[in-house]
């Protein structure tokens, strides 16, 4: 059978239901390919005359595989134009299909595949009635595993405000990620196989103070990962890149505290009029810079409001980063700026190719910190909304 690409990109900017749209209102035939790291097999949808006539998604095939890959909200698709000899076995219409598809996803009957999910199943999970992320890795990498630590359940592993850098990868079960306040401790999100416990910054300095407390809820094996191995490879990087992912960390810690704002419903205002936007929501200008001036916030506009999820300074990247997949700035949120901001660009594609040279722990580590930030920020969006039901 003859194939021929004829586009493809990332889910980010389109998702299953504009695909679908949008290769029926060219009447193609062919096959459409979806890939994710989260997943072993990729899954296909097939498509005659606009179409959608099968589909396969693991061991699920026609209308149920479809409205599975509605799910796969993180990864990458191609296209490809090519005969179909398939009997249609999915009847309903393309608007019907994605109509039910959204609808289906946005009530938690399918399954998110991605850097993390949500399980309303699970009461423990819950924050003000709101299930927390489970945030998983990919494929543990062995190589820099040097030594195992057992965690019985209810067990802290890091305590908030104590010195440490040591950093982990969980091989078995299961972690909570608390944050102390003067009003009690507060669940943020769970974090489990193939995810890491600890920062960048944590096995770079060696009087690194945690920012958080994390708990075993059921019983943890954590694999001890080669702390020189790592700093080794971090000091072969370009300064460019050095920042970037110090300000990754960063970035992580500020979304952890806006959530514990929004948690008390005490979340920042902002004074837009003083203000310039520097990247709107939703358009992406392709830049990326660091921060040399002036100040940066980042702010997702919701349904009920503004949402605050970070505050950048100099040395902070702005804009969106090639390699890695995070719910901020451009897809979702913007960022406004102060008049003074200077920043120094950054060429995408260099920054891409030093981050493709790295060890496969190494990236793990990058995309462990950038779901924590999509997830920490999705929990803040959520106590935004419990709040402002009430």
């Amino acid at each position: 059978m003859t194939t021929e690409t004829v586009f493809s990109g990332n889910l980010n900017f389109f998702g299953l239901g504009d695909l679908i749209q949008l290769i029926g209102s060219h009447g193609s035939t062919g096959i459409l390919e979806i890939r994710s790291k989260y997943t072993t097999k990729p899954g296909k949808v097939f498509f005659v005359e606009g179409n959608p006539v099968d589909a396969v998604c693991g061991s699920k095939k026609g209308t149920y595989a479809l409205y599975s890959l509605f799910g796969w909200v993180h990864g990458e698709f191609e296209f490809s134009l090519a005969g179909v000899d398939r009997a249609p076995v999915i009847k309903e219409s393309r608007m019907q299909l994605i109509l039910s598809g959204l609808k289906m996803l946005d009530d938690g009957e399918i399954q998110k595949i991605g850097p993390y999910t949500m399980d309303p199943k699970r009461q423990d999970s819950l924050v003000m009635g709101i299930p927390q992320p489970l945030i998983k890795g990919p494929l543990i990498d062995y190589l820099y595993v040097v030594d195992e630590e057992e965690y019985e359940a209810g067990r802290d592993i890091v305590l908030e405000g104590r010195y440490g850098n040591w950093l982990w990868v969980i091989l078995e079960g299961t972690v909570q990620i608390v944050k102390d306040t003067p009003s009690g401790k507060i669940n943020i999100v769970r974090i489990g196989p193939g995810a890491f416990v600890g920062s960048i910054a944590s096995f770079l300095l060696g009087d690194y103070v945690r920012s958080a407390t994390v708990s075993a809820v059921d019983r943890v094996l954590l694999g001890v990962l080669d702390s020189a191995r790592l700093i080794q490879e971090f000091g072969s990087l370009s300064p460019e890149i050095m920042k970037i992912l110090l300000s990754l960390d960063r970035r992580l810690k500020q979304v952890t505290d806006r959530s514990v704002d929004a948690y008390f419903n005490e979340a920042s205002k902002i004074d837009f009029d003083n203000l310039d936007v520097n990247i709107p929501q939703g358009k992406d200008n392709g830049k990326l810079g660091i921060i040399r001036e002036g100040t940066a916030f980042v702010v997702r506009k919701t349904k009920t409001g503004d949402a605050l999820l970070a505050c950048l300074s100099p040395g902070d990247f702005i804009g969106r980063l090639p390699f890695i997949e995070m719910d901020h700035e451009p897809i979702a949120a913007s960022v406004y700026s102060s008049r003074d901001l200077m920043v120094e660009d950054v060429d995408p594609r260099e920054i891409a190719a030093e981050y493709q040279r790295l060890s496969p722990t190494f990236k793990n580590i990058i995309n462990n910190i950038a779901a924590g930030v999509s997830a920490t920020s999705l929990m803040t969006c959520e106590f935004l909304k419990q709040h402002a039901k009430h």
